[in-house]
């Protein structure tokens, strides 16, 4: 008879370079386990990257611009395999915590964390197969049944785009609805508004896309880019449905002590003046990153100011490192989380600061980078978590639509179970 507990034991891993959704290589790692379970799991990259993350290996040189990662492969199917080979994939701390003692680095950069992660989510993937769950199921227990709100990036600015706008994301959140497929139709259909308007405002051109599939018109200031959303939301019909987020990615604009937005530089105190006024004239629920990564000082301030009207989140300034974030709770900043598994390596690290979160009172955003591909993972883990909030781009570009299509076929899995936590979610509503 057949040891079914040895079919989980890691027996290959497989790797290669594969493109993202900017073209440019990331790693796809295969594992296959003794009873021939295979799970795979493709990285992606940021733009937009906070100074704490871990170490995305990159082989440098001319090839492809220096952004090759056929050394992060090697590190794969070399050293870090033989790390986990013959190691039970339902294991997954264990698995983890032996590729992080390897690497040995704070930061991960012997072997790169996208070498790590490829492996760390391939595994999971492996261990959901051969347990006959889907990974939502795995990872999060029988009570993950939370579908996300999206906050959908359908305005780019910033580093992901080439226009005038500071702000890097401005985003529609359809958050007054009982379900996550009414919601995404009606952040479809303000989507398509949006473009219309755009045509009509700007020329053609103004419906050319950035990275994260959200249009990217020639604007010059923030009002600007607001008023064309609340237009879009109103031609839709969905006034009073459909709110507001923005992701200011402050650490872009930061420059020599000053924060460089709208023509004008602006003190951290402005600067907090400023964001105030937009959440009083706009349906504005939410506002990440909005001061440079270091200034906890004024995020917390920020905090206490207008945190029982707005969440607050961290991106750069946590990077899903638990003792980022504990640096940040001790200090009162932000109220929310963005949950990047890449910034910190292992799908375990990446849990735990999740949990921390929580049982702080932080609310967990989880979210897609820039540079993505059509692995649906995020959409699995956003359910796992109950996070109740998800950031993974417009309606549009395959890399972002293959995590919509997933989250509503965990909706339609979930049934009745399922719940979609609408405006619930977010701090003052």
């Amino acid at each position: 008879m057949r040891d079914k507990m040895t079919d989980f034991l890691i027996e290959e891993v497989r790797a290669m370079e594969i493109l993202d959704s900017r073209g440019n290589p990331t790693v796809k790692t295969w594992v296959r386990t003794s009873g021939g379970f295979v799970g795979s799991f493709s990285v992606p990259a940021g733009a937009s990257k906070g100074v704490h993350e871990a170490v995305e290996l990159r082989d440098g040189g001319k090839r492809l611009g220096g952004k090759g990662v056929l050394t992060a492969v090697s590190n794969v199917e070399g050293p870090l395999a033989s790390v986990v080979i013959g190691r039970d994939a339902r294991m997954q701390r264990e698995v983890d915590l032996a590729m992080i003692e390897a690497d040995g680095t704070p930061n991960k950069s012997r072997f790169g964390a996208n070498a790590i992660l490829s492996i760390s989510m391939a595994v999971a993937r492996a261990a959901s197969v051969g347990l006959r769950m889907p990974l939502y199921r795995y990872v999060g227990g029988v009570n993950a049944h939370v579908l996300p709100v999206p906050l959908l990036n359908v305005l780019n600015g910033g580093l992901h785009a080439g226009s005038d706008l500071a702000i890097q994301e401005f985003m529609i959140v359809p958050a007054a609805f009982n379900s996550f497929r009414d919601a995404l139709y009606a952040a479809v259909e303000v989507y398509k508004e949006l473009g219309k308007i755009l045509v009509e405002r700007y020329g053609k051109s103004a419906r050319n896309l950035g990275d994260e599939g959200g249009y990217a018109p020639p604007m010059r200031n923030t009002r600007e880019a607001l008023d064309a959303l609340m237009s879009a939301i109103e031609a839709a019909g969905h006034d009073g449905k459909v709110f507001l987020a923005l992701d200011a990615a402050a650490s872009s604009f930061y420059v020599d002590g000053v924060y460089r937005i709208d023509g004008r530089e602006l003190s951290p105190e402005t600067l907090l003046d400023f964001y105030e006024r937009l959440i009083e004239e706009y349906p504005i629920i939410s506002i990440e990153d909005p001061f440079y990564e270091e200034d906890l000082e004024t995020l917390a301030r920020m905090t206490r100011e207008l945190g029982d009207r707005v969440q607050i989140v961290g991106d750069d300034h946590f990077t899903t490192n638990v003792s980022r974030l504990k640096m940040g709770i001790s200090r009162g900043a932000a109220n929310a989380l963005l949950w990047k598994i890449n910034q910190v390596g292992t799908l375990t690290e990446a849990l735990d600061a999740a949990r921390l979160a929580q049982t702080s009172g932080y609310a967990v955003i989880v979210s897609h980078r820039s540079g993505e591909t059509i692995d649906t993972s995020i959409a699995d883990l956003a359910v796992a978590l109950n996070a109740g909030q998800i950031k993974t781009g417009a309606p549009a570009r395959g890399e972002r639509i293959a995590k919509y299509n997933r989250l509503l076929e965990i909706e339609e899995d979930l049934g009745p179970a399922g719940v979609y936590p609408g405006l619930s979610v977010f701090r003052g509503h």
